[in-house]
């Protein structure tokens, strides 16, 4: 059967749907059905539709209202909570706000005076949840899905696609892929996994018969002051980047797995390696010095 790509874009950025269909009206459904599920969520969880759970959520934060909360969201805020324990409290969706003191666009450090009273405003733990409702203790406090949305959203579009018959392609979305069976000839669909610090030179070729593939990096959003590099990806505790790991790329079964251990993995910088070795996924990642780890090779590895 013949392979349709149908691109789009969502989220702010780039996605695309590949999958194999016996014709071009049977792949044209199957995939705008898994669109409007990556376009439901989106719109469900921005951050940026007042109209959204998240904003409704946080313009409640401090007034001692709380917010019901749908199957679905009621999950996500469980999966929030597990990612926080797992993590010794640093993947916390409560520390979006510190994107009010950091413009990656602008190549400046904000002061440990600007950081304070942001960092007094971080902490999932303080988040009340009682029953279908939650609400956030302190004005000014907010929750942001933009941690694992995207996963998230691949996986749901790849459960969409499944379900009209698809047994072969993947959802890329931005990066975050999910894959559904190998394929036609039954070969892997092979990913490639960018060079942090050579964006047109690939590192490794990943093959791929089913299940999810992040990677997290210091490269997608940053800028350099005096020769250091600051990159998006925030301490919630220090409120400052992290500067460990050049990039960590992860295979899982779903994408929300493989995104979140990503992200942990960069969070927890140094101790990463072992996080890393712990989670069972294979991995592939590049330090700051640009030594290589994976399943497969000894930690001296370069």
């Amino acid at each position: 059967m013949p392979v349709f790509n149908f691109p789009f874009k969502a989220m702010a950025c780039p996605c695309e749907i590949q999958i194999v269909a016996p014709g071009e009206v049977v792949a044209q459904a199957a995939s705008a059905r898994a669109v409007a599920e990556v376009q439901r969520i989106e719109n469900k969880y921005s951050r940026y539709r007042p109209d959204s759970i998240i904003s409704r959520i946080n313009r409640a934060a401090g007034s001692g209202k709380a917010v019901s909360c749908d199957d679905e969201t009621q999950w996500l805020l469980g999966f929030a909570d597990t990612l926080f324990a797992a993590s010794d409290g640093l993947f916390d969706i409560t520390a979006g706000i510190l994107r009010q003191a950091w413009n990656f666009s602008v190549p400046r450090v904000p002061s440990a005076e600007e950081l304070a009273p942001l960092l007094e405003k971080i902490d999932w733990s303080l988040v009340e949840r009682s029953g279908r409702k939650v609400s956030l203790p302190l004005a000014g406090m907010e929750i942001d899905f933009g941690g694992f949305g995207k996963e998230y959203a691949a996986d749901r579009a790849a459960d969409a696609l499944i379900a009209e018959g698809v047994t072969s392609g993947y959802v890329n979305l931005g990066g975050d892929i999910r894959v559904i069976g190998p394929q036609p000839d039954g070969q892997p669909w092979v990913i490639g996994v960018q060079n942090p610090r050579a964006k047109e030179q690939i590192v490794a070729s990943i093959p791929l018969y089913d299940g999810g593939l992040a990677t997290s990096g210091d490269y997608e959003k940053f800028f350099e002051v005096d020769g250091c590099r600051y990159c998006h990806v925030l301490n919630p505790k220090s409120g400052l980047p992290v500067r460990f790991w050049q990039s960590v790329s992860i295979q899982a079964p779903r994408a929300l797995a493989a995104g979140s251990a990503t992200t942990i993995a960069m969070l927890k910088e140094r101790d990463g390696v072992e996080f890393l070795k712990n989670t069972g996924f294979v991995y592939l990642a590049i330090d700051n010095s640009g030594r290589l780890y994976n399943n497969d090779l000894p930690e001296n590895q370069t």
